[in-house]
């Protein structure tokens, strides 16, 4: 009977050892990962540059007018440097006047300022306010491109990562216009564009003030220019702790958006790419909060 016991003692040791490495193996957690309805998505930890969530986040896919903060990042870079003032005078081109997508309502002509243009492009994406940006930083939206690859490998973005023009839109879009970079396709991988979100807010944090107003307020064109981010307190999906950052849309790409938002102390930045309404993009990235929220 004593050796009987001693057997059963060994067998249950041995199926409890391998209960618990199987589950270490098949990766048992307390707060299960959300199952999300997107074709790419990440959320990154701001503070600490870790990924908290991933999922097939290394495909270059088109990320639409999330692009424009490399925009954004070269304005305040020639801010920073003296190289323009946010004074400064912009006449907007035919081109930039007629740009499809979203807009200020700019006319071939037109003069605004470079901090109406940036709050344009920043809170509504207007994509006439983009490209005046661009021609007026770089001279051609062909250099500004130039410059906007330069940067993405300077501040580290990856090799699969590549701008084709200075809003995001489709190549197919722009060939009516003789003025347009038009040289193949955007193309960004959720990582580095969560990466580029990062080098955005941290290197210029004065942008989350601009990007936390629900409307731009400019004198020249439309001066009725909602925000596009639903996830600002008081919007449609208002979320406590959001304060940007931006959207995107383009038949290519789906819907999109890239938000950073603080959940208990600690500020996250979240991707999610290819969703198919604008809604499920909101509704994807409350997901990844909720998530975060469990695990902090």
């Amino acid at each position: 009977m004593k050796w009987r016991r001693v057997i059963v003692l060994v067998a249950f040791v041995a199926v409890v050892g391998w209960a618990v490495d199987i589950k270490e193996k098949i990766g048992f957690t307390k707060n299960d990962e959300p199952s999300l309805a997107v074709v790419s998505a990440v959320m990154m930890d701001a503070d600490t540059g870790d990924w908290v969530y991933t999922s097939n986040a290394m495909e270059p896919l088109p990320p639409a007018s999330m692009s424009k903060m490399m925009t954004e990042a070269l304005l305040l870079d020639g801010i920073g440097t003296g190289e323009l003032a946010w004074e400064d005078s912009v006449i907007a081109s035919y081109y930039a006047a007629n740009v499809e997508g979203a807009e200020m309502g700019l006319n071939e002509g037109q003069i605004a300022t470079v901090k109406e243009l940036f709050d344009a492009m920043a809170i509504h994406s207007a994509n006439d306010a983009t490209i005046a940006l661009a021609e007026f930083i770089a001279g051609s939206e062909a250099e500004f491109v130039r410059r906007m690859n330069e940067k993405a490998r300077e501040i580290g973005l990856s090799g699969d990562t590549h701008f084709a023009n200075a809003t995001g839109l489709s190549s197919d879009d722009l060939d009516s216009y003789a003025t347009a970079a038009t040289e193949g396709e955007t193309m960004m991988t959720a990582k580095d564009v969560a990466l580029l979100a990062r080098y955005l807010i941290e290197t210029y944090p004065e942008v989350l003030k601009i990007t936390k107003q629900t409307a731009a307020a400019v004198a020249s064109g439309n001066n009725n220019l909602q925000t596009t981010n639903e996830m600002l307190p008081g919007r449609r999906f208002g979320t406590k702790g959001n304060d940007g950052l931006k959207t995107g849309y383009t038949e290519r790409a789906g819907y999109c958006f890239t938000g950073t938002t603080v959940v208990d102390g600690r500020r996250y930045i979240t991707v999610v790419m290819g969703t198919s309404t604008p809604e499920s993009r909101f509704e994807e990235t409350r997901k990844l909060l909720a998530y975060a929220e469990g695990i902090s």
